[in-house]
């Protein structure tokens, strides 16, 4: 890996056990089943690890995460979101989520290293529901996630190729 190659961590977040709170995990379940990335890109299952997340944050320069969001807009709608947006981002408010992600990434500026940060989330159709799947509809919308996902780390000089079936 070249020395000017960004570190691209792609984390999804979110608790498993909430129907759609837990589509950013299954996310990243869905792009390391389907694709094999180049070094420079790591995926991670960051479930509800708050403060725990700082490691593998910190190594990063860019930080994708991958999470349901509350945007306002119809269940199924797909976000990008960068700046003060983030908040609309289930990690990034006090939900189940042990910490808000916004106090972890203020913890690692003042460590030293703060990555930039992009949101690419879904508006979940139910995230209150104690069920260990996602709805049928983010279930369907998965795949358009996972393209907007996948176009963030091609635009940040990451790569991947489909796996073979």
């Amino acid at each position: 890996m070249s020395n000017d190659s960004p570190r691209i961590l792609v984390m999804g977040v979110g608790n498993i056990l909430y129907t759609d709170e837990g589509l950013g995990v299954r996310l990243v379940e869905h792009l390391e089943a389907r694709y094999d990335f180049s070094e420079q890109v790591t995926l991670f299952d960051g479930g509800t690890l708050g403060m725990r997340l700082m490691g593998p944050i910190m190594e990063c320069d860019l930080l994708i995460v991958l999470d349901a969001v509350l945007g306002g807009d119809e269940p199924g709608a797909i976000y990008r979101l960068t700046g003060d947006d983030l908040r609309k981002s289930l990690a990034f408010k006090n939900s189940m989520h042990q910490t808000d992600l916004v106090d972890t990434l203020i913890f690692c500026q003042l460590a030293g290293h703060c990555p930039e940060a992009v949101i690419i989330g879904m508006e979940p159709f139910d995230y209150e529901t104690m069920h260990p799947e996602i709805s049928p509809l983010a279930q369907e919308r998965l795949p358009l996630m996972a393209e907007v996902a996948l176009k963030e780390i091609a635009a940040h000089g990451g790569s991947f190729t489909p796996k073979s079936a």
